[in-house]
């Protein structure tokens, strides 16, 4: 019977670590037992953990960071081509089209200059644009609300699936990590048992 300790340790370390994961999501609605209520960890405490990584994103995440990428020269510089696309169909389409009376008085060169111009005009513009929008929506916006309120909303179920999805060996091996310090203990005791 002493040489099953070893055996019945590492069965014990493997059960606690799965029940303890187990335990994390598990049970989703509170279950009275009486003396104590049993709810898994995060179904629990999903609401100040929400709370917790909506404060977090809100301070990482910063509207003058956010502003910094939008306005960057070289990231309008790539919108350039679009807008002077735009611009030429415009000046070519529509703009004879709703007033007849211009088409006869602009050439290619007319267009191809104001076209130029209404470009230039719109490098200076856009960054303004972008800038008064952002501080509008830095106004609007509570990020950490927003963060929380999707947290908050998820089922456990739902992140327990992409949790296992995500980290399924790490669990295993957690498990495995556990019989195994389980099965060191009862080599101990038993080494402890046969010595005495």
């Amino acid at each position: 019977m002493l040489y099953l300790i070893p055996l019945l340790t590492a069965f014990t370390g493997w059960f606690v670590n799965r029940a303890a994961l187990w335990l994390l999501f598990r049970p989703a609605r509170p279950l009275n037992l009486g003396f104590f209520t049993l709810q898994g960890a995060f179904p629990k405490r999903q609401q100040q953990i929400a709370q917790a990584i909506g404060i977090a994103v809100a301070q990482f995440v910063s509207f003058d960071d956010i502003r910094t990428k939008l306005t960057d020269p070289e990231k309008i510089g790539a919108l350039k081509p679009v807008v002077e696309e735009h611009l030429d169909h415009f000046l070519r389409n529509k703009l004879p089209q709703s007033m007849p009376m211009i088409a006869m008085f602009i050439g290619d060169s007319t267009i191809n200059q104001i076209k130029t111009t209404l470009a230039a005009e719109l490098d200076l513009l856009f960054p303004k644009l972008i800038g008064q929008f952002l501080d509008k929506a830095q106004a609007d916006l509570d990020l950490s609300a927003i963060v929380t309120k999707k947290i908050a909303g998820i089922a456990s179920e739902q992140v327990e699936a992409g949790l296992r999805e995500r980290m399924g060996g790490a669990f295993a091996a957690m498990g495995l990590l556990g019989a195994g310090i389980g099965l060191l203990i009862g080599l101990l005791q038993l080494w402890i048992a046969l010595a005495a």
